[in-house]
């Protein structure tokens, strides 16, 4: 009897420790702050293990898998004012205005069902409805969140993705990743690993502290989390050696009724603060899901980056 309840308890066991070494688009990554169990030697437990581990697998597909009932759409704000770089969308990149580029890489995504450009300016209607659906939108949207709150209201879809405008070289994977993470979070995001010292010290660059579970803790321009005993705060090589920051890439996936009731919510003291919208969500205990993913953003910002991202188009492959 004591004998069968010990086979169980390893058994148990053994299948916890499985789960846990099968990899996960929100698991974090193997480090010294995330360690991962040693693998198991075989027949150890009197089961099968090779059985339990194809039946493991099969489960983790299941779960990383899109829910093939979700519809869910990749909607683009666009506007043609900015700052620094009026009627960007529009700009010729390599024979094509920027939003189009954009366009075609979000359509290689396997989870969006559709692509909707989300614009108030006439003159991008009239270029993007030549590739692709084009929503117009009140003028007076805060931000690109209420604006495609707008569409999303008046869509028939159960989820979406915002994707920025202006990378024209967005990796399709990751937004199959923001969008699986719906199946198991009302919101989710993206986040790659920080490396270059410009990065560390650029209050631009937003970082992220994620829990075990996958979800994002808290978002900062400041570089999170402060290394008290690893290396000076001078010392950023030593920083970025110690602990493996995580950068946030600025794409959100929503599930169609938490976008509706997060953009009621009013601006919230954080957010006020970093001047960072997702923040407004977990204040108000919508949790975010952070996939991790090894592309890195390359936007278009001024008119100086539409050279950079010709000669990396010139380059790349596309998948």
């Amino acid at each position: 009897m004591v004998f069968v309840k010990i086979r169980a308890i390893r058994a148990t066991h053994c299948q916890f420790r499985l789960l846990h070494l099968l990899p996960s688009p929100l698991a974090p990554r193997p480090s010294p702050f995330y360690p991962r169990p040693s693998p198991l030697p075989p027949g150890q437990f009197g089961f099968d293990a090779d059985g339990w581990i194809l039946k493991l697998i099969a489960v983790r597909q299941e779960q990383t898998e899109t829910d093939p009932n979700m519809r869910i759409i990749g909607i683009i704000p666009a506007r043609y004012a900015s700052t620094r770089f009026p009627g960007k969308p529009l700009v010729p990149i390599a024979g094509k205005p920027l939003l189009q580029h954009v366009v075609e890489r979000c359509r290689l995504a396997k989870a969006i069902a559709e692509v909707i450009v989300a614009t108030d300016d006439d003159r991008i209607r009239e270029v993007a409805q030549k590739f692709c659906r084009v929503e117009m939108t009140a003028a007076e949207h805060p931000s690109g969140t209420d604006r495609i709150a707008e569409v999303a209201a008046r869509c028939d879809c159960d989820a979406l993705v915002n994707i920025q405008g202006d990378e024209p070289l967005i990796d399709p994977r990751v937004i199959d990743e923001v969008a699986r993470a719906l199946d198991r979070e009302e919101m989710s995001t993206a986040a790659t690993a920080l490396k270059s010292a410009a990065d560390y010290e650029n209050p631009n660059v937003v970082k992220v502290v994620v829990s075990a579970t996958g979800r994002a803790l808290y978002f900062s321009r400041r570089t999170i989390p402060y290394l008290r005993e690893a290396a000076s705060p001078e010392d950023v090589r030593g920083q970025l050696a110690a602990f493996p920051f995580l950068k946030h890439l600025g794409i959100y996936g929503y599930r169609r009724e938490t976008l509706l009731r997060l953009v009621k919510f009013p601006v919230s003291p954080l957010e006020a603060a970093e001047k960072l919208e997702q923040l407004r969500a977990l204040e108000n205990g919508i949790p975010i899901a952070v996939a991790q993913v090894a592309y890195d953003s390359v936007g278009v910002d001024v008119p100086e980056d539409v050279v950079r991202v010709e000669r990396l188009l010139a380059g790349k492959t596309v998948i």
